[in-house]
């Protein structure tokens, strides 16, 4: 039995400041790793799961430490290819009080942004896969980045892989001419499951979200309208068959409350768990990645149980928010001892 999950995407190094500083000020900076789908696969890995990360590194010291970085926490790396000028980057500004939290991009001419069709042998990483996870992120870089994910989900789509999209929208990355819409639209017509924010849900599907203002964890949804809401998903995208919708109120940089919803397109239902009232949230970055992570390990595990698989990914981001930098270093017992701690029911 095809065990491997397959993530592909650009791992960037994070940029940021010590104790809340702006990027301007001081003479110290920090450094760690991310990169949304690095931050999925290692997330997986450290939940036990048989990951492999396809990426392209520059030659030298970055790309070294870079895939120093990946072997760390196990996963295999035998197809990342090397080329190109440097190793992506961003700058981040911690959130603090009423001060919004702020992200520089510096990928342009990175390895990632300059990979060319055919440069990776789908094929071959595919071979022994079940499962490709991808991102509309990797799509935005740049052209061929696009071209390069849209040829491996076709092949992972005739190879009967399931497919994971992350839609991951990030409005300053898209540069060099299509519109996100119609390429992110595109990815979904093949996808499996699908996860997404709401304002992300939005912009693939041009249907307005509906919005959030939970502001502790005794909220109760409308089920009602995400069930409507998410039965005109399904007719926009037919092949998907879980469709997930991470909810989150950011009530201050420190204080968020977090839950999400999943709509079973066989059974034509929605699914709703608890609200997370996190507070203090020490480092929200990779909340998104760890809650599809999560996902992805609890489908491949228990399958379609939908409400324990919800459970579990929540329960995996909301651990998220008290780890600093960018990936969820959890294990699936202490994911599962936070949903029993925190007053979940474990439902199998």
């Amino acid at each position: 039995m095809k065990t491997k999950i397959v993530t592909f995407g650009e791992i960037l190094l994070r940029i940021s400041k010590p104790e809340y500083q702006r990027l301007f000020q001081g003479h110290r900076m920090l450094g760690n790793y991310g990169g949304s789908e690095a931050n999925t696969a290692i997330s997986l890995a450290c939940m036990g799961d048989n990951v492999e990360y396809v990426t392209r590194l520059p030659h030298g010291a970055m790309g070294e430490a870079a895939l120093m970085h990946l072997r760390e926490f196990g996963l295999k790396v035998s197809h990342v290819v090397r080329g190109g000028e440097r190793l992506g980057t961003y700058y981040f500004e911690e959130a603090v009080a009423m001060r919004n939290s702020h992200v520089i991009y510096d990928r342009k001419n990175s390895a990632m942004y300059s990979l060319k069709r055919g440069m990776i042998d789908w094929e071959k990483v595919f071979a022994d896969a079940a499962v490709f996870h991808c991102s509309g992120i990797t799509c935005a870089i740049s052209r061929d980045s696009m071209e390069s994910t849209m040829d491996a989900i076709k092949l992972a789509a005739a190879d009967g892989l399931i497919i994971v999209c992350d839609i991951n929208y990030r409005k300053n990355l898209w540069g060099y001419g299509m519109e996100p819409h119609d390429v992110i639209f595109n990815m979904m017509q093949y996808s499996d499951i699908v996860f997404g924010d709401q304002n992300e849900w939005e912009v693939a599907s041009g249907v307005p979200h509906i919005p959030f203002v939970a502001t502790d964890d005794k909220c109760e949804l409308d089920k009602d309208a995400y069930q409507e809401y998410f039965q005109k998903m399904h007719k926009l995208f037919p092949k998907c068959k879980k469709m997930i919708m991470a909810l989150r109120n950011q009530l201050a940089s420190s204080h968020h409350v977090l839950t999400g919803v999943l709509y079973d397109a066989v059974e034509g239902k929605l699914y709703t768990t608890k609200m997370y009232d996190i507070q203090p949230v020490v480092d929200p970055m990779g909340v998104g990645d760890a809650f599809v992570a999560g996902y992805i390990h609890a489908h491949q595990k228990w399958g379609d149980d939908n409400q324990y698989c919800l459970n579990f990914a929540l329960s995996a981001s909301a651990l998220k928010n008290t780890i600093p930098g960018d990936q969820n270093l959890v294990s699936e017992e202490e994911v599962i001892s936070n949903i029993t701690s925190s007053g979940g029911r474990i439902q199998r």
